[in-house]
């Protein structure tokens, strides 16, 4: 980076990079300190990261680097660089992550793309400069020139151009090039480009796996469509994931034979290094942290998820009057509640739902991947319970939408849309309903909302010096997030709390993990 300053500012002459500085003997020699410089440094972070193609590609920068120093006589700057090759080479088994091969035809597209633009720059330039130029214009005078100032052999003023343009052209393609080519490398070197596949068979078994060892409440939610799989070689566990901005996240924990966990993670550890990813897990449980720290990750309080359990639910007390009153109201309104199964919904209340659903969203995004459903009649998803609250006249006013859990006897919600014209205590009241439907049909367990830092913001919580400055800070969140009127409404239904983790590898991948799971709940506006 030095030397590439030097380059493009020859009046420092006696700064320290002149020590370093292969090519003062010839214009050429000069000018290419620049751009070999700049991709070195475009190419140190993948370097670091163990590719394959930035080895490939920092030995061949650093070898013509070193054949500059030796037309020079070999000074100090010759030995440091010829030091830095000869380490690469002597650790090029350090080097072994491949990379993306669908990268290739892409990134030739670009360079094709990126060279005709600016060849017609310099061309369309000069011909609008072209009186200041002391020969005819021609399209090969104005490539000839451009080609110069691409090569950094200008920078003192364009041959056979006067005035302004002289002095200006010759930066301006020269950054346009540079940041050119800068852009190719950074996407030849960039991390695998995630793909969403889904195949049949892989879907099928996806099914299988829910249906037989899906015992978390958040393991129906692995069918959602905008998840990729990623299987034990015997197809007896999985784990459901998203790459966004170099990050792997993983939606909850591994499904499957609990003996093929450890070794599930293990792998896909491994298959996300190997395309230059980190990896997070969002919604992590307890009982697998062990599994997760002797891999070497480690687990940062997220939240609790409310768990009503439904033998032990009631609506006798003084504590739950709020709630019982809700249920009075919507009941003198003349509200009724219908629980239904997707297959049992007709063509007119299935768009009744859909409508309601659409209004409650407004112009967000739909939002959820650990935790929610993306669609409210997916395909396979015959198991779903849908509690409607019907008004007086039969019309849907809102409805909870669960996905169900055969495997843990529980019922976990996805959405709970409502119209604008609800009673106050609309949803309590339907949630009562849920609950008394479920006890009735064997379901032990209804998951309700996740409240994010519930143990931080709990009003009767013993917090520490540290987590009451973390409480505040999210308490000033409260416009965008919500969080504590969330946790004050869970807590209406006396829940059980399951405590809910980040996982991760790196304490300084924890931003990147941060902005990579806003992505993927669609709070922030890319993927």
């Amino acid at each position: 980076l030095l030397a590439a300053i030097d380059g493009m500012f020859p009046e420092h002459r006696r700064s320290l990079v002149t020590a370093f500085d292969a090519a003062h003997i010839h214009g050429l020699s000069k000018a290419l300190v620049v751009p070999l410089a700049l991709a070195l440094v475009v190419t140190a972070r993948s370097t670091v990261r163990g590719s394959r193609r930035a080895w490939q590609i920092a030995v061949a920068l650093l070898a013509i680097l070193l054949a500059l120093h030796v037309e020079r006589g070999f000074d100090d700057g010759g030995i440091v660089t010829g030091l830095a090759v000869v380490a690469l080479i002597a650790r090029r088994g350090d080097f072994r992550l491949r990379g993306d091969p669908a990268a290739k035809p892409r990134v030739l597209l670009h360079v094709a793309l990126l060279a005709v633009a600016v060849g017609l720059y310099g061309v369309v330039t000069l011909w609008v400069n072209r009186l200041m130029a002391d020969q005819p214009y021609t399209v090969a005078f104005a490539l000839r020139v451009t080609g110069r100032a691409l090569a950094g052999l200008s920078f003192r003023g364009a041959d056979h151009l006067s005035g302004p343009v002289a002095d200006w052209f010759p930066l301006s393609a020269f950054l346009l090039g540079t940041g050119a080519a800068a852009f190719v490398l950074a996407e030849w070197l960039a991390p695998w480009r995630y793909r969403l596949r889904r195949g049949a068979h892989e879907l099928a078994a996806v099914r299988r796996l829910v249906a037989s060892f899906g015992a978390d409440t958040l393991a129906p939610f692995a069918l959602r469509s905008d998840k990729s799989y990623f299987f034990a070689p015997d197809e007896s566990a999985f784990l459901a994931y998203r790459v966004v901005g170099g990050v792997a996240i993983v939606a909850g924990d591994p499904i499957g034979r609990t003996n093929a966990r450890a070794e599930l993670v293990r792998s896909f550890l491994e298959f996300a290094h190997e395309r230059a990813w980190r990896v997070a897990v969002l919604g992590a449980s307890e009982r697998d942290l062990e599994l997760y720290r002797s891999l070497g990750l480690r687990a940062l309080y997220h939240g609790d998820e409310a768990v009503v359990e439904t033998a032990a639910f009631s609506l006798e007390g003084r504590a739950i009057r709020k709630v019982r009153q809700s249920m009075h109201r919507l009941d003198r309104a003349g509200y009724t509640a219908k629980v239904l199964r997707p297959s049992e919904i007709g063509r007119e209340l299935r768009a009744q739902l859909e409508d309601v659903a659409r209004v409650w969203r407004g112009k967000a995004p739909e939002r959820g991947f650990v935790m929610a459903l993306d669609a409210l009649f997916g395909e396979g998803d015959d198991d779903a319970v849908f509690v409607i609250g019907v008004d007086a006249e039969g019309v849907a006013q809102g409805f909870l939408h669960f996905a169900s859990c055969p495997a843990g006897a529980a019922l976990s919600l996805s959405s709970m849309p409502r119209t604008a014209a609800v009673p106050n205590g609309f949803a309590e009241w339907l949630i009562c309903e849920s609950i008394d439907w479920a006890r009735g049909h064997g379901y032990a367990h209804v998951s309700l909302n996740f409240s994010p830092f519930a143990a931080l913001l709990a009003p009767d919580g013993e917090l520490g010096v540290t987590q009451r400055l973390q409480a505040a800070t999210l308490r000033r969140m409260k416009p965008w997030f919500q969080l504590d009127n969330l946790l004050a409404f869970n807590r209406k239904f006396f829940p059980a709390w399951q405590r809910r983790f980040v996982v991760y590898e790196r304490r300084r991948d924890l931003p990147r993990v941060g902005i990579a799971a806003l992505a993927v709940e669609a709070y922030l506006p890319f993927q």
